[in-house]
């Protein structure tokens, strides 16, 4: 339902990547997965999580005597590693080991150096598409004999820029994962609790609001969201305001808004 008020198209998604076996982070996922089989999907469909969960979908299949018409490629995560899970043309995901009480892992996305931009306007009539595809490499282009024709530099801008994105799940307090997310453009850290309620989130592994904060500062990210919210806390300001205490660049995970990366 969420994903149909977003206006995200289910054709698009093709990697899931579940955190951990806690039911709020993945009893949605057989919804979703029958609304794509309903809807006839055909292409492949990725699912990332620790072992456990493949025996739970195997499960519900079988005693629903159902059979998705897509392929479904289950990858088993090592939660306490950190470990590539996925890689292509445009960017890396990697695990990041998190505390919690049970096998729990967050994610680590990077995208990689994109390609320079062509400008159109400095470009002379009849060059070649190969050599405009060399000039997107950031490549000088030369003619058989070793003339150069075209300078990558006089033809192009610079790429757009490049953004990385860590997320935290469920997770007790660690200073281990700051030298894996150091620097990231956006980290997501859960702040269940606020810091009165500190024992509460050490006995249950979760963290609080300051702790967030001292993570996103340690680990001198640009930017915080933090989310996982306890019930108890009917009002957030209070909550935000005591990450922004310690780390200003914080903001509430509010699902349905958007973060602008490059202001």
């Amino acid at each position: 339902m969420q994903l149909m008020r977003l206006q995200v198209p289910y054709h698009r998604i093709h990697h899931i990547f579940i955190s951990h076996l806690h039911g709020d982070h993945y009893l949605g996922l057989m919804g979703l997965l029958f609304t794509m089989h309903l809807l006839r999907r055909e292409h492949e469909l990725h699912l990332y999580a620790p072992r456990g969960l493949d025996e739970i979908i195997t499960l519900q299949l079988k005693h629903s005597k159902s059979a998705l018409r897509f392929p479904l490629i289950f990858h088993c995560s090592e939660p306490d590693k950190q470990t590539l899970l996925f890689e292509d043309d445009a960017l890396t995901v990697e695990s990041i080991p998190l505390i919690h009480k049970i096998p729990c892992c967050g994610f680590l996305f990077r995208e990689k150096t994109k390609p320079y931009r062509i400008d159109k306007e400095k470009l002379p009539d009849g060059i070649l598409l190969q050599h405009i595809v060399l000039l997107k490499s950031g490549k000088d282009v030369f003619d058989d004999r070793g003339n150069l024709l075209y300078k990558y530099e006089d033809f192009t801008l610079p790429p757009h820029p490049s953004f990385s994105y860590a997320y935290c799940s469920d997770t007790a307090y660690t200073e281990k994962i700051s030298g894996q997310i150091h620097g990231v453009d956006l980290l997501y850290h859960e702040a269940t609790f606020m810091e009165d309620e500190k024992d509460k989130a050490d006995e249950t592994k979760h963290s609080t609001a300051r702790q967030a904060a001292l993570q996103a500062k340690q680990s001198q990210v640009k930017k915080l969201l933090i989310g996982h919210f306890s019930a108890r806390y009917k009002e957030l300001l209070p909550v935000l305001e005591e990450a922004q205490s310690i780390f200003p660049e914080t903001k509430l995970a509010i699902e349905g808004e958007t973060i602008d990366l490059e202001s």
